[in-house]
This record gives C-alpha cells, sequence and structure tokens, in this order.
C-alpha cells in the first residue's frame, strides 16, 4: 500500500485510525475500468468527469452477474466504490478550494474514515453475460473496486421541495 497523502496545515487526524479497525466484512463485487492511473490526472468529480467526455467501464465478478437483471441501457445507476488508496484518519481537511478547514463529513473527498464513493452513472450499454457496464464517465482510478450498485430512483431518491420554514443548506431560514 502506497503512503497517504501528508497532512495539509490546519489539518487534524481522528484519536482513533479507522484502517486499524476490523469490524466490517465487505464483498468487492467488481472493478471500475477508467482512464486514470494516478490520482492527479482524476477528476474530482463527475461533473468533470462528464466533461472530459471519457467513458468507463464497470466489470462485474462472475458470481454477482446475475444480479444484473432488470438493469438497461440508458437508466441511471449508483456506484458505491471503495477508495482504498485515500487516507482514512482525517477528522478536519484542508480542501484545496477553501479558505478554511471543514470536517470531512461535510466534505465529498474521498479522505474519510470508510472511504467509500457515491457516483451516479448513465449506462451507455450492458452485457450481462459479460459483467460489462459501459458508463458515461466515472470519477476514480483505474482498478477501483466496485462495492455495490443501486438504480437511481427519482420518485426516492430526489429530495422533496423544501418548505417555507425549512432552513435551507446554510442555515437559514427560506
Amino acid at each position: 500500500m502506497e503512503e497517504p497523502d501528508p497532512i495539509r496545515p490546519q489539518e487534524e487526524t481522528f484519536a482513533l485510525d479507522p484502517a486499524s479497525l476490523a469490524d466490517a466484512q465487505l464483498a468487492f463485487i467488481g472493478r471500475i475500468v477508467s482512464p486514470w492511473s494516478r490520482r492527479e490526472d482524476c477528476p474530482k468529480n463527475m461533473g468533470e468527469a462528464r466533461r472530459r467526455a471519457c467513458p468507463a467501464v464497470i466489470l462485474i465478478a462472475p458470481a454477482f452477474r446475475p444480479a444484473l437483471a432488470g438493469l438497461v441501457a440508458g437508466q441511471w445507476l449508483h456506484v458505491l466504490t471503495w477508495l482504498g488508496r485515500a487516507r482514512r484518519d482525517l477528522a478536519i481537511q484542508m480542501p484545496r478550494h477553501a479558505s478554511a478547514p471543514r470536517g470531512t463529513f461535510s466534505l465529498r473527498s474521498p479522505v474519510r474514515p470508510n472511504p467509500i464513493g457515491l457516483h451516479l452513472v448513465q449506462i451507455v450499454a450492458l452485457d450481462v453475460a459479460s459483467g460489462r457496464i459501459d458508463i458515461d464517465g466515472i470519477d476514480v482510478l483505474d482498478a477501483t473496486a466496485v462495492l455495490d450498485l443501486k438504480p437511481y430512483l427519482g420518485s426516492v431518491d430526489m429530495p422533496p421541495a423544501p418548505s417555507p420554514t425549512e432552513p435551507s443548506i446554510r442555515g437559514e431560514t427560506a
């Protein structure tokens, strides 16, 4: 395993490194085939990945291919990945784009206690027999492990419209 990125000024680690715990058992169901082999080349988010117009592929292991039944080309899919090359010990991070440090849970950074990536992709083509899902793009490194696939369902995944008294994301009232 490669050395973690160095800690930036104003960053803080957790009192306990989550990577030292063994309390979950996950099964990698496949892997991502992407054009990105170096972190510095990888898009920072799905918006950037789509702008680069570099399609990618999800390869599902043979044992899990029957679970692809019902998926279709054109469908949107949540892909959960294991970002195994990311640090896991930072509670406070100093994002490159920010002027002040922020808590890990307020960021979409791969650096988190459980480095699980969440990616909303569109299925371009699907071959269930070979376990190949061509997707519109991805923001992870080549060979990243896939944990799970879940269909995007607009009827349940879209947040409800805010009420007039509901606080906005900035904590203000609408």
